[in-house]
């Protein structure tokens, strides 16, 4: 037998055998995200592309989500380690049978908006009052429920779901809306910003932080490590993606196809310049890339608390994060800096 054929089995032996290290095996694994290929999720694609993962020695299996997808479900049965939710989503969704903790907060601010006609005669929050508008339902509609409560304002609320379509049809007067998504398939479909009464629950006092990385107690306690390259690659591809758009819309719009998802560059481009604000600050912000603060967490975790929607209750912060207290968390984001964008 030749040496060149005795080579496979060689490697095989000595993988068998500790010949060579186990760091030099990557860990394979499956980060599940809210939905489907969209330049909401561009970092991540670009760190798989771009080699990031592999880098830190992980092979990072990206999973589309989906109405046909239950993230958390998946997470407690083990189809995958990690997801991506709302904070929102994740207080809702954490219990004791799912003790969900946060290991990386992508997107540090929040985007939602109240969209209205103002030929419906809609041009501040009070004007919803007794008004129909489609509204995202449990965990989404948080800061919605707190806003019209602590206004004493009741819209009659319709299912919102998956689109806008409700309100593109003159079903409603008004819906709930992201600034990257929603409201820039609106004016897509022909509306002209002049036209539309667009609130940010943002400027109304309601921010709170909403794209972010999160796995089971016991896989933070099993391998922070793990947990902390996938975040560092992460932010990585985030970077890169912000300082090579037309690169990143092109990926995504390949990673779309593959899933039989329609999406056009466009769009894709305003999606991906809308999100990245919130996921790199500049000068005036105070958020570190990559960190849920304590002052987000408990402001949040408060306000779901007021509107009903903790059915598990709140967790102290550094059990919710725990890299709160990891004295490497500096060496974790120290190249991320503090205020001056990717």
């Amino acid at each position: 037998m030749t040496p060149r054929r005795l080579l496979p089995g060689l490697l095989v032996f000595l993988l068998l055998w500790g010949g060579i290290p186990a760091e030099a095996q990557p860990r394979r694994v499956t980060l599940t995200l809210q939905w489907y290929p969209q330049t909401q999720f561009a970092g991540y694609y670009m760190a798989r592309a771009k080699g990031f993962y592999q880098r830190r020695g992980l092979d990072v299996v990206l999973r589309r989500g989906g109405a046909d997808v239950d993230g958390p479900r998946d997470l407690a049965e083990g189809r995958t380690q990690f997801v991506t939710l709302f904070l929102t989503g994740a207080l809702a969704f954490r219990s004791p049978e799912l003790p969900l903790v946060n290991v990386g907060q992508i997107v540090n601010r929040g985007n939602v908006l109240i969209v209205a006609k103002k030929k419906s005669r809609i041009l501040k929050v009070e004007d919803l009052d007794g008004r129909r508008m489609s509204l995202w339902g449990d965990h989404f509609s948080g800061a919605y429920r707190q806003l019209f409560e602590a206004r004493r304002i009741w819209p009659v609320v319709v299912p919102q779901f998956f689109s806008v379509e409700l309100f593109l049809r003159g079903a409603v007067d008004a819906c709930s809306a992201m600034t990257y998504n929603e409201y820039l398939r609106i004016l897509q479909a022909g509306w002209r910003p002049e036209d539309l009464t667009v609130i940010s629950l943002r400027d109304q006092g309601c921010d709170f932080p909403e794209d972010g990385l999160y796995c089971l107690e016991s896989t933070w306690r099993k391998d922070p490590g793990l947990c902390r390259d996938l975040l560092e690659a992460s932010l990585e591809g985030w970077r890169y993606a912000a300082a090579h758009p037309d690169e990143a819309v092109a990926l995504v719009e390949a990673e779309a196809d593959r899933a039989g998802y329609t999406v056009n560059s466009l769009l894709l481009r305003k999606m991906l310049l809308a999100i990245l604000p919130s996921v790199f600050p500049s000068g005036k912000d105070r958020w570190v890339p990559g960190r849920l603060s304590r002052e987000d967490y408990e402001r949040t975790a408060a306000m779901m608390g007021e509107v009903a929607l903790l059915p598990g209750g709140v967790v102290p912060y550094e059990r919710f994060v725990p890299y709160a207290s990891d004295p490497s968390w500096g060496r974790w984001t120290g190249r991320e800096g503090t205020g001056n964008g990717p």
